[in-house]
């Protein structure tokens, strides 16, 4: 006799695209289960008591910097609705890279890896009764409390699921293009997340995907998620501008008259050094963004080669000056208190941002945080004197910067506590399935 499942989304506007691509899975697998959404810890816990099934699986996403906030509303939902029959996940990049802070925070598991092989596994186990370390991709309570790894969910190829299911608007979102980075910078969770490799969706995946948004929605807007957009059907670190273009040709095809492509502005963003005037006049003939984002993270060298960027601060200062001659306005990232940063490093990077500032950019501030599942999960955050932070409130007074950099700093203080609290070192525990 199989179990009735309900599946509640702890549905949240700065994760969905995840959770999107795991409704997505569901969907396409034809597993049975009832899809419920809360949008706070307060209908999240009325969902689970309305729900109709006799195992409930209620599901999380959230970036490390959440972490804390979200177990503050998981614990608020357990005291408004909880029960033996109801199992809360985690999953996301924190999930993947700390499975023992999540189970020790109060979840029951923790998803490891790309979602969508686990979800649609996890289902069928609960409708079966099966065990749950059969399910790959996930982290149990061993006897002892120590996180249990199951066997890892399989990469598959990006057209083998959706970006969003079909028949809710609300689900339909950005069409993600690339997983995995061949780039590895030390501070990015995306290589360690999805692989140091791209794997490209097909040009006739992203079609699909367009066509359903116009048939079934009206939609006419499209954008896109992507670690690099012009590294776009490229195995390596050159740009394929043939394979940008016919992904850019076909999609306006199947688009109205009136319809808009948005590339290279957020989700996404470019290196700088594939800005190029070729690349720009491409652009230029598909996009409707007046603005693209562009990565720099610092205007000193030696930072730029110790944090792995793969380019100096030259190719930034070029790249702005050629998007800005082609009518775009870069937005350009900058990243303060990065590991070994000293003050001349910061002095570089302010000197950067005005110049850019200069050429018609605006600068993008960030601080640095030690991400878990990256190699500098456990290095120390650089002090940020006085004075930097003034200089970056001028930009920011003038309407020459935005950002979140000292919510940002917040964060990097009680992520670096739960490193030391959490040691890597720490040998993972698996299954033998």
């Amino acid at each position: 006799m199989s179990h009735e499942v309900s599946v509640v989304v702890r549905y949240r506007k700065a994760v969905t695209y995840g959770v999107h691509a795991l409704l997505a899975a569901l969907q396409a697998s034809g597993v049975e289960c009832e899809l419920r959404h809360g949008t706070s810890p307060e209908e999240t816990a009325a969902q689970i008591t309305a729900s109709g099934g006799d195992r409930v699986l209620v599901l999380w996403s959230f970036y490390s910097p959440d972490a804390e906030a979200m177990a503050a509303e998981l614990a608020a939902v357990r005291a408004l609705a909880d029960g033996p029959h109801v199992l809360h996940i985690a999953g996301g990049v924190h999930a993947t890279a700390e499975p023992q802070h999540v189970l020790d925070s109060g979840w029951d598991l923790a998803g490891i890896g790309e979602g969508e092989s686990t979800i649609v596994a996890l289902v069928t186990a609960l409708r079966e009764d099966a065990e749950l370390t059969t399910v790959p991709g996930l982290a149990v309570r061993d006897h002892d409390g120590v996180a249990l790894r199951t066997r890892p969910a399989p990469q598959l190829p990006l057209d083998a699921h959706r970006s969003f299911p079909s028949g809710a608007r609300r689900h339909v979102g950005p069409i993600e293009l690339t997983r995995g980075c061949r780039y590895t910078c030390r501070f990015c969770q995306t290589p360690f997340m999805f692989g140091g490799q791209f794997r490209h969706r097909s040009v006739a995946s992203v079609v699909e995907h367009v066509r359903g948004m116009r048939e079934e929605f009206g939609l006419r807007d499209v954008r896109f998620i992507t670690p690099t957009s012009l590294s776009y059907g490229a195995p390596g670190p050159d740009a394929d501008l043939d394979a940008v273009e016919e992904l850019l040709a076909s999609v306006q095809a199947e688009l109205p008259g009136d319809g808009r492509i948005f590339f290279g502005s957020f989700p996404s963003e470019v290196r700088p050094e594939h800005v190029t005037p070729e690349a720009m006049a491409m652009l230029r003939r598909y996009v409707a963004n007046d603005n693209i984002i562009i990565g720099a993270q610092s205007g000193s060298d030696r930072i730029l080669a110790a944090s792995g960027r793969g380019h100096g601060a030259g190719p930034v200062r070029d790249a702005v000056r050629i998007a800005v001659e082609h009518g775009f306005r870069p937005n350009v990232d900058f990243m303060f208190g990065m590991p070994g940063e000293d003050e001349a490093d910061q002095d570089a990077s302010l000197r950067l941002a005005d110049d850019l500032v200069e050429l018609g950019a605006r600068i993008h501030t960030h601080t640095f945080m030690p991400l878990p599942g990256t190699p500098w999960r456990d290095a120390d955050p650089a002090f940020i004197p006085v004075e930097t932070m003034r200089r970056l409130d001028r930009l920011a007074q003038r309407g020459e910067a935005y950002g979140h950099w000292r919510r940002q700093a917040e964060h990097s203080t009680r992520l670096a506590e739960t490193a030391k609290a959490y040691p890597r070192r720490t040998r993972r525990r698996r299954t033998d399935g």
